[in-house]
């Protein structure tokens, strides 16, 4: 996951899109999704350059950074785990 590089980093949804290739349409909805379960935090800041909207910025909260470890963890270690067994 992009935001797993440098969790405390807030990243802008334009900058997600480049780096994740996902569409605005897929994105920002999960953006949404994962804010309002308290995985990311969100707010919005104001443009660097005088005239700009403000943009939203993006990045994980504490729950959101040991959900997104737990879930780069590969599926062969979380079986091994569930099973018993050593990885």
């Amino acid at each position: 996951m992009v935001l797993l590089k440098d969790p405390q980093a807030w990243q802008h949804g334009y900058a997600l899109m480049k780096q994740t290739g996902l569409q605005s349409g897929t994105l920002y909805p999960l953006l949404v999704r994962l804010s309002d379960q308290s995985l990311l935090d969100a707010e919005w800041r104001e443009a660097d350059k005088p005239g700009k909207p403000p943009r939203h910025v993006y990045r994980l909260t504490p729950a959101g950074l040991a959900f997104a470890r737990e879930q780069a963890v590969p599926a062969s270690k979380k079986i091994g785990a569930l099973s018993g067994a050593k990885a």
